[in-house]
């Protein structure tokens, strides 16, 4: 099984004290079989330009994430399957950040499982797959 980390995925890594159930999972899981999005980057450069730690946060990003995981681009073909779900849930009357979206669709692109804690969030998707550890993991 292959995984895209969300950002609050890859941010529970970063804190002082990582979920204890998270952190073993991960150890688990090989390394050519962790991805994320380059939306996903973006997101964590906006938190770390905005945040009074500013260096330490892209020193992490750039010493510590990028080296770890396989950062997959937002390209045409990606922009296809968001277009797809951006109008599925509109037609449900349901609305999703364009930044989850594209991840979402990254997810769904690559046959992805995601890994994220914002489990409610993306089950309005039935297209994702979501891993629910990090959920679980922040409840032990």
């Amino acid at each position: 099984m292959a995984y895209l980390f969300d950002t609050d995925a890859i941010s529970e890594l970063l804190r002082p004290r990582p979920a204890p159930g998270y952190l073993e999972w991960l150890t688990g899981v090989p390394r050519e079989d962790q991805f994320t999005s380059a939306v996903v980057i973006g997101e964590l450069y906006r938190g770390a330009f905005r945040s009074p730690a500013m260096e330490r946060h892209l020193v992490n990003i750039r010493q510590r994430v990028i080296p770890a995981l396989t950062v997959l681009p937002y390209d045409g073909a990606i922009a296809e399957v968001y277009g797809l779900l951006s109008a599925q849930l509109e037609e449900a009357g349901q609305v999703l950040a364009d930044a989850d979206l594209q991840i979402a669709a990254t997810a769904v692109y690559h046959n992805l499982e995601l890994v994220s804690g914002n489990l409610k969030h993306f089950a309005r998707i039935p297209q994702v797959r979501c891993n629910p550890i990090l959920s679980r993991a922040r409840r032990s």
